[in-house]
């Protein structure tokens, strides 16, 4: 699990990305959508990308070729005339170019190019390979086309990717400037460039990275909790969960000793045998969330670097292979699979907000509060995290079960891996939130008690770091601003744990 978890931090500069079809990762997806780096087509990918096209000219001129010298969808019976192949691929991008509902920020259009350029350069898709040179030529001036929200049901990015290719022919708006010179993409490009579920793919990292950085911002702040309960030290210790060795539950329990300086095998505690599920479960829970996190990140990598384009062209034999590999069911399960385990992170941090507002375990007034009658301190916590969560939850209905039937019955299955992955970007907001509730609750209560973790632990770090910027006033008063400060003051956490190596 932690291997994983070693991205540049925000706002980091690094070098190129060399774009080859072959290795780009998440972090890389990332690090292009937020203008950390600069994309670098390989020279042997854009040879194979060259060979890819030129092959896929000479099938279409020869045979029948789905989309290229057949219609689409429902039409792919139906014969492109020769004389008239150029202005089918416009017509073919004109049609589908129907996206719908709000434009899409910069950064997820931008992540979405990457991919795709990316993916054409795997080599089986048939495109032009001057396509690729104008993706990466946006991506490095910051322009990028307008593409609305909705259009796709999991089989392929069409409608998102149709404006992409108006906007490369001239004929749809771009924001930013820098935009390449317009394509000149006919029938062999049209199907090549919308036969993707680049979108997807994109939104799906962005939230993976996203939701890795919070999980672990959210161990941190379960560390400053613990301490502030005296907690227990024994469900992190490491006979516990060699028994029963699940690999990210032992990499958690792990992690917690690091973060607060517990031996292996910590003493038997003096007060309570055991803690609430919210510190005793924490890695079972967390744990879990982490797995999750690398199966959807695998599912990423091979996806993000994957000739999946109906139909496939393969220069090698000289053929067109029509298939359904843009079929995205893996990804939609990963998606799915990785909001259930997460919201069940997030509902563990409003049970130890839950923890740090009674007496019995802190040593404090009710709620936290200060020494006025009847005060009702962080009480209001309970309620906000509460309704985050409630979203979070909402977020996390399996995408994976819904089902559409399509362009007269043909395409008669849809995975819902785009509907996946827009819930997986909103749930970020809602988690960042519970979180943040969390924190001023345990920064509070750490306060209130004058508990110091020493500071060269990774907990002592995090302690110094929310004090610097958590109002220390515990009188009655809104929270809204502590809870904006302190979502926000997760990224740094993140950081945090990522520098908590045994």
């Amino acid at each position: 699990m932690s291997s994983r978890i070693v991205d540049t931090p925000e706002g980091a500069a690094t070098g190129p990305v060399v774009l080859d079809g072959r290795g780009m990762g998440v972090a890389d997806v990332v690090r292009l959508a937020d203008g950390h780096a600069r994309p670098v087509p390989g020279t042997e990918a854009m040879k194979r990308a060259e060979e890819s096209w030129d092959s896929a000219r000479m099938i279409a001129a020869t045979g029948r070729v789905y989309g290229r010298s057949t219609g689409v969808g429902a039409n792919r019976n139906e014969p492109v005339p020769t004389e008239d192949a150029a202005a089918h691929g416009l017509r073919l991008l004109r049609s589908h170019a129907g996206a719908i509902g709000e434009e899409l920020p910069a950064r997820q259009v931008r992540a979405m190019l990457a991919v795709r350029a990316n993916q054409l350069l795997a080599g089986g898709a048939g495109l032009r390979p001057s396509v690729v040179t104008a993706l990466c030529e946006a991506l490095e001036s910051g322009a990028y086309p307008v593409v609305n929200e909705f259009g796709s049901v999991g089989t392929g990015d069409i409608a998102a990717l149709a404006q992409v290719g108006l906007a490369l022919a001239g004929e749809h708006p771009w924001r930013g400037a820098g935009a390449p010179e317009a394509q000149p993409l006919d029938n062999n490009d049209a199907p090549a460039l919308i036969s993707s579920n680049a979108l997807t793919l994109a939104q799906s990292a962005l939230a993976l990275h996203e939701l890795r950085g919070l999980l672990a911002a959210t161990q941190v702040v379960a560390a400053l909790s613990l301490l502030a309960v005296d907690g227990s030290h024994e469900a992190y210790a490491a006979p516990v969960h060699a028994a029963r060795p699940h690999r990210g539950t032992a990499d958690v329990a792990r992690r917690m000793r690091r973060l607060i300086g517990a031996a292996d095998r910590p003493h038997p505690p003096l007060g309570r045998i055991q803690d609430p599920y919210g510190f005793r479960c924490l890695p079972q829970i967390h744990g879990p969330a982490h797995d999750a996190a690398d199966a959807l990140e695998d599912v990423l990598t091979v996806e993000i670097n994957a000739a999946a384009e109906n139909p496939l062209i393969s220069p090698e034999d000289m053929a067109a292979y029509h298939h359904g590999g843009f079929y995205q069911a893996q990804l939609a399960l990963a998606l799915d699979h990785f909001r259930l385990a997460t919201t069940q992170v997030a509902r563990l941090s409003t049970s130890r907000l839950s923890t740090l507002n009674e007496p019995a375990f802190t040593r404090l007034r009710p709620f936290l509060a200060d020494h006025e009658p009847a005060s009702s301190g962080v009480m209001i916590l309970e309620y906000a995290a509460g309704a985050a969560l409630g979203d979070l939850r909402a977020f996390s209905a399996p995408a994976s079960l819904g089902h559409a039937v399509l362009s007269r019955g043909v395409e008669e299955q849809a995975g819902f891996a785009s509907l996946a992955a827009r819930q997986t970007l909103r749930a970020c907001g809602a988690y960042r939130l519970v979180v943040g509730c969390e924190l001023v609750a345990a920064v509070r209560a750490l306060r209130r008690r004058d508990l110091r973790p020493a500071p060269d632990l990774p907990a002592g770090r995090a302690l110094e770091l929310a004090e610097s910027v958590l109002d220390a006033d515990p009188a009655d008063r809104p929270l809204t601003h502590d809870v904006t400060v302190a979502a926000e003051l997760l990224d740094g956490f993140t950081d945090i744990w990522r520098g908590s190596t045994s």
